[in-house]
């Protein structure tokens, strides 16, 4: 009856005990999802611990909403009632100029100047005979 099982399990292009032990190995990782409870993951007491962040923060807002005054019926003023003037600064005597949109033009390069003549040396062809 192994024998049987181990055949119907073989991979092939291996040996036949490789399909037995691959699924020995998953039907033992399969129970140890199975038999292994969250709070071994931490994820209970994590849960736990933001609930409670979760009742403490609505406590909160209740009281904050207790303490507000009633909003008034009346409509509140317009801005320009709001607002005041900024002082006024001081102008200098001498204004500065206006800050340019784009960067100055620099002036065009210019080419060093070379001695009379040429530099490299002149090739004079068929040489004159000596």
């Amino acid at each position: 009856m192994l024998q049987d099982l181990a055949s119907a399990v073989t991979l092939p292009g291996l040996p036949e005990w490789t399909g037995l032990v691959a699924l020995v190995v998953l039907l033992l990782v399969g129970l140890a999802y199975l038999l292994m409870p969250f709070a071994v993951f931490g994820v209970k007491g994590r849960l736990d611990a933001i609930e409670a962040q979760l009742d403490e923060i609505q406590t909160e807002i209740r009281t904050l909403a207790l303490r507000l005054p009633e909003p008034s019926r009346g409509r509140r003023p317009p801005v320009e009632e709001d607002w005041a003037e900024p002082p006024m600064v001081a102008r200098r005597a001498d204004p500065a100029p206006p800050p340019r949109s784009a960067p100055p033009v620099p002036p065009p390069a210019a080419w060093p100047e070379r001695g009379a003549g040429r530099s490299e040396p002149r090739v004079e062809w068929p040489r004159p005979p000596r």
